[in-house]
């Protein structure tokens, strides 16, 4: 058994290519999502008509090395970019947890919980005394958790479906779900020990 995560791989286009002569950088601006024109709004809208004459409601850069076959309007299929093996970085926005502690947020242990203990939940000590008479930056306090971008990278395709557009992804991804995620080839890689007798 292989635990998956389904993700609706709907085919991208490319909106615009970004060109060094014009405006200094080379990329392809790829939209997903075809949305109504109500929807959207006029300033999105009229650039998707001037590029290729689809709405997307979500627009991203991606910069490359070169624009051999790229025309504006060409339709991106799951298939033509992904196989089966290939390692991916999926970057999606994680759960909002609201306003946590430090036991949850940053994995505390707990005070004692009985015998008149007066600490059970709190951070503790934060700080030393008249020296330096202050809080150091970077102290794991309680505040604001999840929310946040993520990557998850390294992960295996198991399945592509290119029927209806669907890409089986080995292990979890960050966000919620029906949540939108970036999928891209792995840019590291995997790290492989090297033990002494050179394998």
């Amino acid at each position: 058994l292989v635990p998956v995560t389904v993700i609706d791989a709907t085919p991208c286009g490319v909106v615009q290519l970004k060109t060094m002569e014009k405006d200094g950088y080379q990329a392809v601006q790829l939209g997903a999502f075809v949305g109504k024109e109500k929807n959207i709004g006029k300033p999105r809208a009229g650039h998707g008509m001037k590029h290729g004459g689809k709405m997307f409601r979500r627009l991203r850069e991606i910069r490359t090395n070169s624009l051999e076959g790229m025309t504006s309007g060409l339709e991106i299929k799951v298939n033509d970019v992904f196989s089966v093996g290939d390692r991916v970085d999926v970057r999606g926005r994680s759960k909002g947890r609201g306003f946590a502690g430090t036991i949850k947020r940053h994995k505390f242990n707990c005070g004692p919980m009985t015998h008149g203990s007066m600490n059970h939940r709190a951070p503790g000590s934060i700080g030393q005394c008249a020296t330096p008479g202050r809080t150091f930056r970077g102290k794991k306090l309680p505040g604001h958790m999840g929310d946040r971008n993520v990557t998850s990278r390294n992960l295996r395709i198991v399945r592509v479906d290119e029927a209806n557009h669907i890409l089986l992804i080995r292990g979890a991804v960050p966000g919620a779900i029906n949540a939108e995620v970036l999928i891209r080839k792995s840019k590291k890689g995997l790290r492989v020990a090297k033990y002494k007798d050179g394998q």
